[in-house]
């Protein structure tokens, strides 16, 4: 018998609207709709006339290929029109993962957030005055309560949010240094994700960079020298994503507050994770708090909202008063400003402090859970799992805090190691990503880990599942 050629295989090949008036597609169409499901008709059968013009697809496989359509048409409508974003499983053990969103938030939040979003708010109206009113009352009153009271001396302090903590540096060096002069330590001239550079956000801002001293050492007399008729501001960059080690000085902040005062000139600290809570009381050091930055006297602190804060994602500007509303004022601002949802996840957050409620901040939770705690959770989730094809070994080891934050800092804790005979630690660890939800862990010397940490325990049932599968074949 000749073989089909294309021409022949091509007209075997059903339209659009007959696969529509199709049965086996009512279910789909009436689900998803007609337009949604015609699209994805066309991608299936365009899939099908390539194969076929590459030469891959005879008349046997062509059959094949077309009993199976309206179940490859399902799968592709099912892709096209389910959501890109996801939940994942983070077994990584990395507390504040860049990539996989930073801080997840609380119960609180995620409430407020629901009834915010599908209802109207007050977020910018006075109810009792029954006229407009400003979005930054519903956090700033928090803030005070968190901050002010404790760090204002003789001083008024607020707050101000804007979308993340780049946008905070930049509003604050626009407002407070354009057309002059910033002076900052050539080894705090970081650069954070996103290949963003401290000395760019300041070169947008209208500001120009005064460095001073060295990569290694810089000294208060550094600054002092560099302090002109140009000089607008005094800029402390915390290096919270690496460390300087050996041979090394910086100046006391209390120096630099000092010679602020004394130039009578603001001085500016980019704290980058900022912190609401005394990480030294989960044996994390050398983190310094917003509040400790506020109460040794300076002026503006500038800190993200959804890394050590555990809120959303959010650059927060904090300090004195009048300088905060100098900002508030720059049309920057409103460019900058976030929105209802992000003040709803913000608020329930910041209540969590208020009430030191800090169990209810996932990642606060996380940091201050035991290696104990977590060994036990290992164990009886290996319990679960009757191992064929793979070997898990609960063995000591380390989670970070991640997200650019305490760099140095890491918590001792147990995880779960597996190997294969038959797969490398990069076909296991391919494998879990592909699960539902996709499972992303870490590879280490030949074995894919697993950290309880930050896997919450909800999600035990569903990566035990996983494991099980991937054990049994």
């Amino acid at each position: 018998m000749k073989a089909a050629g294309k021409p022949d295989l091509f007209r075997r090949i059903p339209s659009v609207d007959d696969l529509l008036r199709s049965e086996d597609l009512g279910h789909l169409i009436a689900e998803e709709g007609a337009p949604a499901v015609a699209d994805a008709t066309r991608s299936v059968l365009s899939r099908v006339r390539q194969e076929i013009t590459a030469g891959g697809m005879d008349s046997v496989k062509l059959d094949l290929a077309l009993q199976g359509l309206p179940q490859a048409i399902e799968r592709q409508a099912r892709q096209e029109l389910s959501c890109s974003l996801r939940s994942v499983i983070n077994a990584t053990g990395v507390i504040l993962h860049t990539n996989l969103g930073r801080a997840p938030l609380g119960a609180a939040a995620l409430h407020h957030i629901q009834e915010t979003a599908v209802r109207y708010s007050n977020l910018e109206f006075e109810v009792s005055a029954g006229e407009r009113g400003k979005r930054d009352v519903h956090v700033d009153r928090l803030f005070q309560k968190l901050l002010a009271r404790e760090a204002a001396g003789s001083r008024s302090v607020s707050t101000i949010v804007v979308n993340n903590n780049a946008a905070a540096v930049l509003l604050a060096l626009n407002t407070l240094a354009e057309g002059g002069e910033v002076v900052v330590s050539r080894g705090e001239l970081v650069e954070i994700g996103g290949s963003f550079r401290i000395p760019d956000v300041m070169s947008k801002s209208g500001a120009t960079l005064r460095e001073v001293g060295t990569t290694n050492r810089t000294r208060i007399s550094d600054y002092e020298d560099a302090i002109n008729e140009k000089t607008r501001l005094l800029l402390r960059v915390h290096r919270s994503n690496f460390e300087i080690t050996g041979f090394t000085e910086q100046p006391a902040l209390e120096d630099l507050v000092d010679l602020a005062r004394k130039r009578g000139l603001p001085l500016m600290e980019d704290l980058g994770s900022g912190a609401l809570f005394d990480l030294g009381t989960i044996g994390i050091r050398g983190e310094p708090s917003v509040l400790d930055s506020l109460r040794q006297g300076v002026d503006v602190v500038t800190y993200s909202g959804d890394k050590l804060l555990g809120g959303p994602q959010a650059g927060m500007l904090s300090g004195d008063t009048g300088l905060i509303q100098r900002m508030r004022a720059n049309s920057l601002f409103r460019a900058l400003r976030v929105d209802k949802l992000t003040y709803a996840a913000l608020e329930a957050t910041l209540l969590s402090y208020v009430k030191r409620d800090y169990d209810a901040v996932p990642v606060l939770r996380m940091m201050s859970t035991s290696k104990e705690d977590i060994g036990a959770r290992a164990m009886a989730l290996a319990g679960k799992v009757q191992p064929s094809r793979i070997s898990l070994e609960v063995v000591d080891g380390e989670s970070v805090i991640g997200g650019g934050a305490a760099p140095s800092a890491v918590l001792p804790t147990r995880v779960i190691a597996l190997t294969a005979k038959s797969l490398s630690a990069d076909e296991i660890a391919t494998r879990l990503r592909a699960s539902a939800p996709p499972i992303i862990a870490r590879v280490e010397d030949g074995r894919v880990l697993l950290d309880l940490r930050t896997v919450f325990p909800e999600q035990d049932d569903s990566l035990a599942k996983a494991l099980q599968s991937l054990a049994s074949g």
